[in-house]
């Protein structure tokens, strides 16, 4: 169905220009709202009639007329018709539909992938400085992050995963001097133990292990402990790399590894964030004000100029980032994604800005943004909020060990980034069509127990489906569910451009709901040899898409549940209680 619907397209295309030489219109399918109305709609009529002052009925006459004389639509396409003001509604010929089927089974993992584009894009997320564990918006930026990753992976271009943070400021002296006091035998509660000092049990540890000289190794750092008190430089390196390596940790069980890891202070050696200052002066989009160096930040969008260097001296927070974003650019990435939390939103104009201020040209827009809102955990009914390991908040790591990598993941990619979001514990442990990923899961894993007892009855041999007579799936449920399969790499290109990861969890639960629809109607097994061939051959391609799906969310794909669960090819899907 894929090769079928560029064919259309191109005949569509082609069409437009014999009715309306030398227009703008584009030739698209849209999905119908209701599938009763055909398998694609055409609005390019109504799109025309303004331009050509004519009426969108007497247009999509003409327009149906040229399409009935291509031979990419006498091939594939059942009939057209005109509805309403102008729509034209396109039925499919069943062969069109089955088609999805063998295209699926022929490329396998690539199904939906486009070529390599030798475009290159960085995405940048979690990004934490070293202070503590990961908490719960990290773990929803790994999920948005990573998730976007695979997506572009899938377009065919080059993508690097990138994590920065600051390993000097106050937070890291902060660090540094909440671990000398606990090797001093001060802790939380005493009455030296300053308010803003980390609270965590962490802290400890990482006093224990200094004292006993440990070296710690981290992605992309190394250091060992002198064990003295006093060496508060040795103790801040040394926490850095033990709460890097710790965030390594957590990030491994989350099944996630970046490409490079970018220090904030580097932007400060070879005069990068100087030049930038520099740039924007040259310019003209800087003025001295009250002894501070102010940046027009209002001829970008912004609220109000922002100063860049204060009265008494150094930078404000926000021309390092600048800098930042001026070497991803020199670096060659053609589109940059930062993941970060909505609090964030009021940098966007001022980075963007400054890097339009530069003179580089530099895109305006880049970098890209998606901000999420805020995770809440609840447990028992009960909001969940601290964690004995960071003392303040629920980590990371957390949600790992008290649901499931493949929980969190799809969870946290299952509502849109700019939603607040409740990770329901108890929902994630169910095992019912009430937990999400269950019900996905369960859809492969009932799958691949169906195709299993049938390759025992045909003598173990599951290549038996090649050349099945795929002509035979002719069932409502059967078509429902190859239009489904046939949406999915559509899906995924406009789940890449829109930088809309949930549109894959989406799309994940439909088709498993699309498989559950057509299992609980039409049996599989038992059947006459070949029909039952052909819709193993259907059970495989879903399968393949189901794998897919879950693949780019960095799930899994199981073959079995779990042991206490009945058998997928035997039993109905687990009722809600």
């Amino acid at each position: 169905m894929i090769q079928a619907k560029q064919a259309l397209l191109a005949a569509l295309a082609d069409s437009l220009q014999e009715i309306a030489p030398g227009s703008n219109a584009v030739a698209a399918f849209e999905s119908p709202k209701q599938a009763a109305h055909g398998d694609f709609a055409c609005t390019a009529a109504m799109q025309l009639a303004k331009p050509l002052k004519a009426n969108p009925r007497e247009l999509a006459t003409r327009l149906v007329a040229a399409l009935q004389a291509r031979p990419a639509f006498q091939q594939w396409v059942q009939s057209l018709e005109i509805a309403g003001p102008g729509f034209i509604n396109i039925r499919l010929k069943p062969a069109a539909k089955q088609a999805v089927v063998a295209e699926v089974l022929a490329v396998g993992a690539a199904f939906g992938h486009r070529a390599a584009t030798g475009r290159h894009v960085m995405v940048e997320f979690v990004s934490a400085n070293p202070t503590g564990p990961l908490h719960v918006g990290h773990a929803r930026q790994a999920a948005l992050g990573d998730a976007i990753c695979a997506l572009f992976q899938s377009q065919g271009h080059d993508v690097t995963r990138e994590f920065y943070y600051n390993d000097a400021g106050a937070q890291i002296a902060t660090l540094a001097h909440s671990t000398q006091l606990r090797l001093k035998g001060v802790k939380p509660g005493d009455a030296g133990w300053p308010e803003a000092a980390y609270n965590g049990d962490y802290i400890q540890d990482i006093a224990d292990a200094f004292l006993r000289r440990e070296t710690v190794r981290a992605d992309d750092r190394e250091f060992t402990a002198s064990g003295d008190v006093d060496d508060l430089d040795g103790i801040r390196q040394f926490a850095v790399a033990y709460l890097r390596h710790e965030q390594d940790l957590d990030l491994q069980a989350f099944g996630l590894k970046f490409d490079n890891y970018f220090l904030e202070s580097s932007v400060y050696q070879g005069g990068q964030l100087e030049k930038a200052v520099e740039r924007i002066v040259a310019n003209g989009k800087a003025y001295e004000q009250d002894g501070a160096l102010w940046f027009k930040s209002t001829d970008y969008g912004d609220d109000k100029d922002r100063v860049m260097r204060k009265r008494e001296g150094g930078y404000t927070y926000f021309v390092p980032d600048v800098a930042y974003h001026v070497n991803k650019f020199e670096r060659g990435y053609t589109q940059c994604i930062n993941i970060q939390g909505s609090d964030h939103h009021g940098t966007i104009a001022r980075v963007r800005g400054g890097l339009q201020a530069q003179g580089l040209g530099i895109p305006q827009g880049f970098p890209d943004y998606v901000l999420h809102k805020m995770v809440t955990v609840m447990k028992g009914g009960q909001e969940v909020k601290i964690s004995k390991r960071a003392g303040s908040y629920v980590t990371l790591r957390d949600l790992v060990d008290w649901t499931s990598r493949d929980a969190v993941r799809f969870f946290l990619i299952s509502r849109k980034a700019d939603t607040e979001f409740v990770f329901d514990i108890d929902l994630a442990l169910k095992a019912n069509d009430e937990n999400p990923v269950f019900y996905v899961q369960y859809a492969h894993a009932r799958i691949c127990s169906v195709i299993r007892r049938w390759a025992a009855e045909m003598g173990g041999d599951p290549g038996a489906i090649a050349g099945a007579d795929l002509g035979l799936l002719a069932a409502p449920t059967e078509e429902a569910l190859m239009l489904k399969l046939a949406a999915y790499p559509d899906m995924l290109s406009g789940a890449a451009t829109g930088l809309a990861p949930h549109d894959v969890a989406f799309y994940a639960r439909d088709l498993a709901a699309a498989y559950h629809a057509y299992y609980a109607a039409e049996r599989v097994l038992g059947q006459a040899p070949e029909l039952s061939r052909a819709r193993v051959a259907l059970l495989a391609a879903t399968r393949q898409v189901l794998a897919n799906a879950l693949g780019m969310l960095g799930v899994t794909a199981p073959e079995q549940m779990s042991r206490d669960l009945p058998d997928p090819a035997a039993e109905p899907l687990p009722e809600t209680a």
